[in-house]
């Protein structure tokens, strides 16, 4: 694999895939920084790396041949482009998530007199079917960004 191929399989990581003229990643990033794997610089074939911890959707280096034609440049533009916004949907939609359960579970746990920790120290919890209420809300709330992101 070459520098230039090599280079452009980190763009992603780094929100660098904008055009198809970009295929040079910042100096001061390294290459497995966001996803800590990196494929050895002679592999031929695409590597699923662990989930991102943000997202939980596991990022793709994808392997570019020596003879990559325009065409393929293109899909490969294409698929990054769909995976970057994938990546920010579900960074987002994860992060409210937290946040809106957090809130819950506090809202609830006051609302019977309790506060977020025992006597021992631990973090109280609610039922499943406590919990159950919140998922509904959740997703009838966001079922339309869900649409979308599906279409």
């Amino acid at each position: 694999m070459n520098v230039k191929t090599g280079s452009y399989l980190i763009c992603r990581s780094l929100r660098c895939v904008r055009s198809l003229r970009c295929r040079q990643a910042p100096k001061h990033v390294k290459p497995s920084e966001r996803t800590g794997f990196s494929p050895e610089a002679t592999s031929k074939y695409d590597w699923i790396g662990p989930p991102d911890r943000l997202s939980d959707l596991r990022p793709i280096r994808y392997h570019i041949p020596e003879n990559e034609t325009p065409l393929e440049r293109k899909l490969m533009h294409l698929r990054q482009e769909t995976e970057d916004w994938s990546h920010e949907f579900w960074t987002n939609q994860n992060f409210t998530f937290s946040k809106k359960k957090e809130e819950y579970v506090r809202s609830q746990l006051s609302a019977k007199g309790l506060s977020e920790r025992d006597d021992d120290g631990r973090k109280r919890t609610l039922s499943s079917e406590e919990m159950a209420v919140f998922y509904k809300h959740f997703l009838d709330k966001n079922i339309t960004r869900h649409a979308s992101y599906n279409r």
